[in-house]
């Protein structure tokens, strides 16, 4: 795994419960490293992200201000998917996932299963495929857009 991935879960694993157990019904979904001075952390809450929040958990992260720029974030229509219980979430829909370590890095389809190991997914000329949990970097929800 490279360095940003790992470095991004090692974050992710020092600011989730920082965060939730300082911000009353925030859920962490993400952290990630858009470059190597800045954070982005992907929050939810069932009422919804406002400014109001997100500046609230910023605060939360002033310990990280010496090293890092930080932005806080609502999912958006992109919603990444990090944990078994977001894979569950999205079942039937479609999605965007990157491995590392493989010959193709990044598969997109239909997710069909998200199991206790591994998710599912109809990747079109790639076939069924089947991807364990540790083997993704990052994965999002494919914003289909709105049909009339």
């Amino acid at each position: 795994m490279s360095t940003t991935f790992a470095r991004e879960r090692t974050l992710q694993d020092e600011i989730a419960p920082a965060v939730e157990s300082r911000v009353a019904g925030v859920r962490v979904l993400a952290v990630e490293l858009p470059s190597p001075t800045r954070i982005r952390v992907y929050i939810d809450h069932d009422a919804g992200v406002d400014h109001a929040l997100c500046e609230r958990v910023t605060h939360v992260l002033d310990a990280y201000r010496a090293d890092y720029a930080i932005e806080v974030s609502s999912p958006g229509p992109d919603r990444p998917l990090r944990k078994p219980e977001h894979f569950a979430d999205v079942v039937g829909e479609r999605v965007s996932v990157r491995v590392e370590g493989e010959r193709k890095k990044r598969y997109r389809g239909l997710l069909t299963d998200a199991g206790d190991d591994t998710i599912t997914l109809e990747a079109g000329d790639a076939g069924v495929i089947h991807i364990p949990y540790d083997a993704i970097v990052r994965a999002n929800l494919i914003d289909e857009g709105l049909t009339t």
